[in-house]
């Protein structure tokens, strides 16, 4: 056996927060569009700004998304190619 406990514990944190269907959505919605920003994910999830910011915080603290300064707008992506993988194996979505 593997004795990397912290290596697991990691990919467990990771795993419990992309089991959220919330989260599950955004990244779905992410790797649909490509990238796409707060006020968009919003209006397709019909959740309040505030809700959908804190979703996309924990994803971020964790580093499976990552952010793009566009002017005044931020847009969110899917940075870790694991998590692409996973959310293309289990929902069946096409990467852009």
């Amino acid at each position: 056996m593997n004795s990397n406990f912290k290596a697991y514990t990691q990919t467990a944190e990771i795993l419990k927060a992309i089991a959220h269907p919330v989260r599950l959505c955004i990244l779905n919605g992410l790797l649909e569009k490509g990238s796409c920003n707060v006020t968009y994910m919003q209006e397709c999830l019909e959740l309040p700004q505030s809700t959908v910011s804190q979703h996309l915080q924990k994803l971020r603290s964790l580093g499976i998304v990552e952010t793009e300064r566009n002017g005044l707008e931020i847009n969110y992506s899917v940075k870790d190619e694991k998590i692409k993988q996973l959310i293309t194996l289990f929902l069946g979505v096409e990467q852009s």
